[in-house]
């Protein structure tokens, strides 16, 4: 198989560090001379907050800033040879990823999707993309990445607060992976998109593709004629082993604000193998400089408008008594779209 001379160092846990930009912690990371004749200065990496930080300095940056040290030009950035087999996915064990499914009260993520669409809708989408609870940090959410053919490949744990449901990044971003969790041997991770599972259900069906895990589940409530699927990073899963599970579909791609010309670039390869793609532009024909500067997502814009669960959330706050009311008289929520 073959890689590039110089590439991102591979996760591993405590790899990551503070970012020299914008300062925060554990979402820096750094090139790498896969020959091991240089070593790049810390700042030479990129920070995993792309839209907000921005900061990804190349090895190619660092070489046209300091002509003087080396001539990068023997390097020419080509690919290398590499004497490693192609490894197959590792996989985990259903059972471990069913026993996930359970102990929602404690999951921060369900407590606010559930104050914002309903238990009931909120139960529903965690159950089709098999979302689980992990104990780790208190109560966190687990996107396990299931591919086509039902294996599990990894699970994403993520840690939300349960009130505004953002991810919580300080002081330092809670992200782990189920199997650096279980620090299982020799195991050779894969990624698939989050959602893939969903693909052989509905063979038809258009497929549309955010960046975020939660994003998915919000714009499966909104909008359930597509199959939603994320792609867990900017860069994420747009390879061509990866996207071939996309062959002969029709595909929406929707990336945050800010990362409109990163996945525009991604588009060759995805009309290589599907039916039709189309890149979705809307949000950033209506965003604000303010919203560009946060780089929102469509999660972000369908939650602008309150949900007749949020409104109801807001009456009972102001009055408790209205949910003394409704359970003595066990009323349900009627939306009327």
């Amino acid at each position: 198989m073959n890689e590039y001379r110089f590439s991102l160092q591979k996760y591993k846990r405590g790899s990551k560090l503070s970012c020299p930009k914008c300062g925060k912690k554990q979402c820096f990371v750094k090139y790498i001379d896969n020959q091991g004749e240089i070593s790049f200065p810390d700042y030479v990496g990129r920070c995993d907050h792309e839209q907000s930080c921005k900061h990804h300095y190349t090895p190619l940056d660092y070489f046209n800033d300091n002509p003087t040290l080396m001539n990068y030009s023997k390097y020419n950035f080509q690919k290398i040879s590499n004497s490693k087999p192609c490894l197959p996915p590792s996989f985990i064990d259903k059972e471990l990823m069913d026993r996930s499914l359970t102990n929602y009260t404690t999951n921060p993520l369900y407590i606010y999707l559930s104050g914002v669409l309903g238990k009931d809708e909120t139960l529903r989408m965690f159950r089709l993309y098999h979302v689980g609870t992990s104990k780790k940090w208190g109560g966190s959410t687990v996107y396990w990445q299931i591919d086509w053919q039902d294996n599990v490949r990894t699970g994403k744990i993520m840690l939300y607060d349960n009130v505004t449901g953002h991810r919580i990044k300080e002081p330092r971003s809670y992200v782990s992976w189920v199997h650096t969790e279980l620090n299982l041997q020799d195991y050779h991770l894969k990624q698939c998109f989050f959602g893939e599972h969903l693909l052989p259900e509905n063979p038809t069906k258009p497929v549309a593709i955010v960046e975020s895990e939660k994003s998915a589940l919000i714009a499966t409530h909104y909008m359930p004629e597509f199959i939603w699927l994320a792609t867990g990073g900017m860069h994420g899963c747009f390879k061509s082993d990866v996207v071939n599970v996309l062959k002969g579909r029709s595909v929406m791609l929707c990336p945050d604000l800010g990362a409109k010309e990163v996945w525009q670039a991604k588009t060759p390869l995805l009309t290589s193998v599907c039916s039709k793609v189309v890149l979705s532009d809307s949000l950033e024909q209506c965003a604000t400089d303010e919203q560009r500067k946060y780089g929102l997502d469509i999660a972000d814009f369908l939650l602008m408008t309150d949900t007749p669960v949020m409104i109801l959330q807001k009456m009972i706050k102001r009055n408790p008594n209205l949910q003394i009311l409704i359970d003595c008289l066990h009323l349900e929520l009627v939306d009327s779209s």
